[in-house]
């Protein structure tokens, strides 16, 4: 079987949520196809500098995912002969296609929050905004698939309950490096540091993580994703008095990984979400996690069998309630316990699981 990995989704020079997706899932499959002659694993890019961002594998450089020839991508694909395409997108064009194809949807979220994400072109934003004002043209570009996948449970309810696909839905879930060995973390409930990992879209509700800090004296939140000037204008006007926020305007994975070693929790209350991939990062290091209390979080981080939850919930509308739940991580015991069920929770989900379901999957299109 010739497998072809579309991962001209990989941001360069520094992976997003679905480039990570992208290079987790990759790099696991050219892992655990490595010595099977029956499969090929090869990728699709768009820029030679995404080479960079994956693991070893034979690319082949085509259009990009914005391009006005996206409609007719089958075209350059078909020249390169194979069985199964996957596509960690649901935009990938398929015209004329002669390989079976499995494409992605991750959330339903800009249904409900309709602003685009800003680095893209604006006319980009424009066809944006139009197609989420309706089911039907995901619909369409869902069913031109052989299978459709989705990161999360959660996703999927959402997905069948909106009738979105009468393709096969396979749940391929998003996860976590992991970490090893895990940091020394023998206390963290005293270090009153608080982290924030993700975009800054009204969805997201920074807004209620800065108010927060109202009731918890003594603390810093950090902010450690890339922002605009403007957006960061409107959050400092609202950190109360006393209180402190640090804003990074991005970070490196290195950095990234040393603030969240000294955090007490990393902190989100987001109101939508696909699948939360800087809640299970931050479990995977042994950071508790204190997030909104909605059906994704409670699948990536609450408790099953065997493991207890390293997550406390709280409401998203009341940012007290927020600082209620982090202020609980100050009892010792309590802080342990979540850091010590962290990295357990984090590996019910892994990369490796995750490519098995897609070549599983892809095995069974072609056969």
């Amino acid at each position: 079987m010739r497998f072809l990995f579309d991962a001209r989704y990989t941001r360069w020079p520094r992976h997003d949520g679905i480039s990570r997706y992208g290079a987790g899932i990759l790099t696991a499959l050219t892992r655990i196809t490595a010595n099977d002659p029956s499969v090929t694993v090869e990728a699709l890019v768009s820029d030679p500098r995404q080479v960079d961002m994956l693991p070893p594998v034979l690319t082949h450089r085509i259009s990009s995912p914005t391009s006005p020839a996206e409609p007719f991508l089958a075209r350059q694909v078909n020249r390169l002969a194979p069985d199964v395409v996957f596509s960690p997108m649901q935009t990938m064009g398929s015209w004329g296609r002669d390989y079976q194809l499995i494409l992605t949807l991750h959330d339903l979220i800009y249904y409900d929050h309709p602003t685009p994400p800003r680095d893209l072109p604006l006319p980009i934003r424009g066809l944006w905004r139009a197609f989420h004002t309706s089911y039907q043209p995901q619909r369409l570009l869902l069913n031109r698939a052989d299978a459709v996948a989705t990161v999360s449970q959660t996703t999927r309810d959402l997905m069948v309950e909106h009738s979105l696909t009468h393709r096969p839905l396979t749940v391929i879930p998003n996860a976590a490096d992991p970490v090893d060995p895990l940091p020394e973390r023998a206390s963290g409930h005293d270090a009153r540091t608080l982290v924030y990992m993700g975009a800054f879209l009204p969805y997201k509700n920074a807004e209620a993580l800065v108010r927060s800090l109202t009731w918890l004296p003594g603390y810093t939140l950090h902010l450690a994703s890339g922002i605009s000037p403007q957006r960061e204008a409107a959050l400092r006007a609202l950190i109360p008095d006393g209180a402190r926020a640090v804003f990074h305007r991005g970070i490196s994975d290195e950095d990234y990984a040393a603030l969240l070693d000294r955090a007490t929790a990393l902190v989100t209350a987001s109101r939508a979400e696909g699948y939360g991939l800087p809640v299970v990062e931050a479990l995977s290091r042994g950071v508790p996690v204190v997030v909104t209390d909605m059906p994704i979080f409670r699948e990536i981080a609450g408790a099953v069998e065997g493991v207890d939850s390293p997550a406390l919930f709280a409401d998203p509308d009341d940012p007290e309630d927020f600082a209620r739940a982090v202020r609980r991580l100050e009892d010792p015991v309590q802080w342990s316990r979540a850091s010590a069920a962290a990295p357990q929770r984090a590996a019910v989900h892994s990369w490796d699981a995750s490519a098995h379901t897609l070549l599983e999957l892809a095995r069974g299109l072609v056969e």
